[in-house]
């Protein structure tokens, strides 16, 4: 038994199909032709290693914001971030300076004493160790409350 189409609707229905086929051709040859290879290794991640007091939001931002951010990818010896290139071993200098800034947060206290921070360049992972050592932390009472 066959169907009765009108022809006003087999044309729309062909017009339908031929628009969603040139949509996928196009698609795929914008994405065949885009020349986007970094030729480097992105950023995977950030390990961190050794805190118990600090958060680890903290600490990946401060690394985050050394440069070792998602996004970013070494190429040889050099961190290329959206902003600027920074040769790998300043970056990792930059980041355990910030590590060793991180506070507690809602306080000042910076109880992080020494911080390593190694970059695996085959697969771009981060690892932060960590040292917190409350006997170098001076704390003050900063309230105005008597105590």
């Amino acid at each position: 038994m066959l169907i009765k189409i009108r022809r006003d609707t087999l044309v729309i229905l062909l017009l339908a199909f031929i628009l969603i086929l040139s949509g996928r051709a196009m698609t795929y040859l914008a994405y065949a032709s885009s020349m986007e290879d970094t030729g480097g290794v992105p950023i995977a991640g950030v390990i961190v290693k050794g805190n118990d007091i600090v958060p680890l939001s903290s600490i990946k931002a401060n690394v985050y914001a050394a440069g070792f951010r998602p996004g970013s990818y070494i190429k040889g010896e050099v961190l290329v971030t959206s902003k600027r290139k920074v040769p790998l071993s300043e970056a990792m200098e930059n980041a355990e300076k910030f590590v060793k800034m991180t506070t507690i947060p809602g306080t000042r206290v910076t109880p992080i004493a020494a911080a390593d921070v190694k970059v695996d360049t085959r697969t771009g992972i981060v690892t932060v160790n960590v040292i917190e050592d409350f006997a170098t932390v001076k704390v003050t009472n900063r309230t105005g409350g008597v105590g």
